[in-house]
């Protein structure tokens, strides 16, 4: 069932208002002309508070439905504690359940929002810690045989030892070739990061990443990148952003940690033109961030819905907060400012892509995408139907893993059409499409810009 569309997220929320209606109820003069008002100034008091805490480390600005609940919540807390004496069982009962269900009803409206769960199942899945489908350890891989015709799932806790950042389990994606091939290939490698507030599994359970690296391996004789799911915060309430700074020397764990351990154990090619990183959100953010700092480790990158650079709100916030006070930390950190300083780069590619409804995504990939252009990088821009959820993001994914599998040089992809010159073309319209709408001048193929970089094939032992 459904957690996003239909019936199940409006029938929780109409049962939540009905039974806290219920729980409240008429009741004396003082409940209703003293104590009623009471629970709904707190209530209002209380989520006001709560907005205002939330704004200084959320830059997407929650739904009002799910303030209305939050308020619904604590109104309901209020009734249960203050109508508790003297009630009836029944009464006790119901606002015992109405504080249940106006809680999980903010939860179904928050999650309509962020796409978190798609389904019911997938809620239930992750609660109770299922695994993940075709998951395997790296000790059951010889069991795994050959003849597969899907990847699998691997956990992997990646030692820190260069950047001695605490982490949580991460995954690896093992496509179909990994298993079947005669002579294992040094397959490319994408880094999948996720948003604020994150698992290392968002990108399996609700960004689909597996299953759209399945379908493109389906398509492509068993062939598709190896995918690390990355863990780039250490906590699910901790905003890295993807450097080095006061929450933890997450940069050195992406850049100095995971490479050489993917390459060490599964075979994967070291090679910086075979290494890309994925990121929606926070995660697109680090992605270009990444690629323009180090081009030594990533040549490649997909920014889905990131923002300008690393933040954690306006830029001298940024500096207190996320840098300890280094402004030079942050320039070192910021795409504009390093991408003008260290001028043009070599076989580094970008893609950038965002929803419709993403207004001020839109102008900032622009921006970025017009300064990647200036200085050598190969850009392709991209709009589809769509807010900032994970539904955009896993449907962003399938849209650029074929480019992204040519740019790394991964074989049996088929060429893209004939390259024009970046030179030829005003960087702003860079490979710019917006689907759903007729093809203009500024709507071409993905990978149409692509010029000649020659590529070697990747080595095989």
């Amino acid at each position: 069932m459904s957690l996003l569309h239909g019936w199940l997220p409006w029938a929780v929320q109409a049962a939540a208002a009905a039974v806290l209606l219920a729980g409240t109820g008429w009741r004396n003069r003082t409940w209703r002309m003293r104590l009623v008002p009471l629970v709904l100034a707190v209530g209002a008091a209380g989520t006001g508070a709560a907005m205002l805490a939330v704004q200084t480390t959320v830059r997407e600005p929650l739904p009002a439905s799910f303030w209305i609940w939050v308020g619904a919540c604590l109104c309901a807390a209020g009734v249960a504690a203050l109508g508790w004496r003297g009630a009836r069982w029944w009464r006790r009962t119901v606002a015992a359940l109405a504080v249940v269900l106006t809680a999980l009803a903010a939860g179904v409206r928050l999650n309509e929002f962020v796409g978190y769960y798609p389904t019911v199942g997938d809620a239930l899945a992750d609660l109770r810690g299922q695994p993940l489908p075709g998951q395997v350890n790296v000790a059951q891989l010889p069991a795994v045989g050959g003849g597969v015709r899907a990847g699998r799932l691997v956990t992997v806790d990646i030692p820190d030892t260069a950047s001695h950042f605490r982490h949580r389990q991460e995954l690896v994606y093992l496509p179909p070739v990994w298993f079947n091939a005669v002579k294992r290939p040094k397959l490319p490698v994408l880094e999948m990061i996720g948003g604020e507030y994150a698992e290392p599994t968002n990108w399996v359970r609700a960004g689909n990443a597996v299953q759209t690296a399945d379908v493109f391996a389906a398509q492509h004789g068993g062939w598709a990148p190896i995918l690390v799911f990355v863990d780039a915060t250490g906590g699910f309430r901790v905003d890295t952003e993807c450097v080095n700074g006061l929450a933890g020397p997450a940069q050195d764990h992406l850049t100095k940690d995971i490479p050489p351990f993917v390459a060490a154990t599964f075979g994967a090619s070291p090679d910086p033109r075979n290494w890309g990183v994925v990121g929606w959100s926070m995660g697109g953010t680090c992605a270009i961030t990444l690629a323009v700092t180090h081009p030594e480790v990533f040549d490649h990158f997909e920014d889905i819905s990131g923002d300008l650079g690393p933040n954690i709100g306006d830029r001298a916030s940024t500096i207190a907060k996320l840098y300890g006070g280094n402004a030079a930390a942050w320039a070192a950190n910021d795409p504009l400012t390093v991408m003008r300083a260290h001028g043009p780069y070599r076989n580094v590619s970008g893609w950038f892509e965002q929803g419709d409804a993403e207004a001020s995504h839109i102008r900032q990939a622009n921006q970025l995408a017009a300064a990647a252009a200036r200085v050598g990088i190969l850009t392709h821009e991209q709009q589809r139907p769509g807010k900032h959820d994970w539904q955009l993001g896993s449907a962003a994914f399938a849209d650029a893993l074929p480019w992204l599998a040519q740019q790394l040089g991964l074989p049996g992809v088929t060429p893209t059409p004939p390259a024009v010159p970046p030179s030829a073309v005003p960087p702003a319209a860079h490979g710019r499409t917006v689907l759903g709408q007729p093809a203009g001048p500024d709507a071409r193929p993905p990978g149409a810009l692509r010029p000649p970089i020659a590529r070697p094939h990747l080595r095989r032992f």
